[in-house]
């Protein structure tokens, strides 16, 4: 194929520059109308994984591109960038557009004195720091609501705790002057929509200048002491741990500080929103009643064994995972082996720094031969535990934090 562009943003290629027409193993002669960030559905599945070192992860959908994390690909302590899932609204800035050098990002609106800094900047002007930070997708467990909500089918693999290294946004913010007049902020990215209508954006959101201010938010520029991913916002973006992802807005090039709550892209109506009150499933709730979602909630994984497992009856085996609180810590973690009947108490290790995941584990040993499950479930430094099934339905699908199981199978 002549004249073939290669670029990330089209995914005009695998990880090692194999183009789709090699990996087909035929031409592809109107490859010219391939919509950017569209895959030909014979490599779909493939492509979209391995192409950007994501190997393993399951594609939820490839326009965009938006992939999970099985659980037991989770059970490393601090996340590989490898297996961090990837949720994007957008198409990714071209490869070719992205600059390291000349990249900036602008901070305007409610302050004293607005700026315009390069990444270099940002690493002269600023102390350098890196935090172990929880990142969860807000719909993450969504295919479990019934009635169903649309959107991408979370199971629970939209999660990861890395290392980001970069600055603190409160320092950034207090170097520009945040007037008294900032309530709120309003993030904005290089990606682009999915019509290509320069005039629209995918995603646009913010939070509260308090939340702002935690200095525990990073403007991140590195990964496990990596440069981040394409798709997870190389070369800089948003790090905002407790809160949903989207407010950790990726391809970094703009924060304002607002005198209202932000109405960008995703910020009104019904996204990222759930009813102020208990509904019915399938209820319609005005949007008048819909309420923006703050801290995550308690959840755990079960990362070893993983689902399906076989062992002997009478030997014991380690349960493990993670446990995590939005902007709560975890104070337990307990796991059953009996449908939830009986309880006992994983031993749980305090987090690396605020707003890391938390580890933890146990012994187990199934009576006799059969099919069993282990159910894992943490309790929040406020006394809140997850639940056994979905929680409050809610239009989107937001927020389920339902206990995490994993079938064993005890063999003779």
């Amino acid at each position: 194929m002549t004249g073939m562009k290669t670029s990330r943003r089209a995914l005009l290629k695998t990880a090692s520059g194999v183009s789709f027409a090699a990996a087909l193993g035929a031409p592809i002669p109107f490859v010219r109308f391939l919509a950017p960030g569209l895959t030909p559905v014979a490599l779909a599945q493939a492509i979209n994984a391995s192409a950007l070192n994501k190997d393993g992860l399951t594609v939820l959908n490839d326009r965009p591109i938006n992939m999970e994390t099985p659980p037991h690909l989770l059970d490393d302590n601090i996340t590989p960038a490898t297996r961090l899932f990837v949720r994007n609204n957008g198409l990714p800035p071209a490869e070719e557009a992205v600059s390291v050098e000349d990249w900036r990002l602008v901070i305007d609106g409610e302050v004293e004195t607005p700026l315009d800094l390069t990444i270099a900047d940002l690493k002269a002007r600023f102390e350098t720091v890196t935090f172990q930070l929880q990142l969860e997708c807000g719909g993450n467990g969504r295919k479990f609501f019934k009635l169903g909500a649309s959107g991408n089918q979370w199971t629970f693999g939209a999660v990861g705790c890395p290392q980001w290294t970069g600055v603190r946004l409160n320092d950034v913010l207090n170097a520009a002057g945040v007037k008294p007049s900032a309530i709120y902020t309003a993030h904005y990215g290089a990606d682009t929509h999915l019509s290509g209508d320069p005039e629209k954006r995918p995603l646009s959101r913010g939070v509260p200048v308090a939340k702002a201010m935690d200095p525990h938010n990073l403007i991140a520029w590195a990964i496990n002491d990596e440069p981040m991913p394409a798709l997870n916002g190389h070369p800089l973006r948003l790090i905002i741990p407790g809160w949903p992802g989207s407010c950790s807005q990726k391809w970094l090039t703009r924060i304002s500080l607002l005198d209202q709550v932000h109405d960008g892209a995703k910020m009104t109506g019904k996204s990222y929103r759930v009813p102020a009150y208990p509904v019915a499933p399938g209820t319609s709730v005005p949007d008048e009643d819909m309420e923006i979602i703050h801290s995550m909630p308690v959840k755990s994984l079960i990362t070893h064994p993983q689902t399906g497992v076989k062992v002997r009856p009478g030997d014991a085996f380690e349960v493990r995972g993670h446990a995590w609180a939005g902007d709560l810590d975890v104070a337990a973690v307990d796991v059953s082996i009996d449908f939830g009947a009986t309880w006992l108490p994983a031993d749980l290790a305090p987090p690396a720094n605020k707003f890391a995941w938390q580890h933890w584990r146990i012994g187990v040993t199934l009576p006799e031969a059969g099919y069993f499950e282990v159910w894992a479930r943490a309790r929040d430094s406020q006394g809140r535990s997850q639940p056994a099934t979905t929680p409050g339905w809610n239009p989107k699908g937001y927020l389920n934090n339902m206990q995490h199981r994993v079938a064993v199978f005890a063999v003779l």
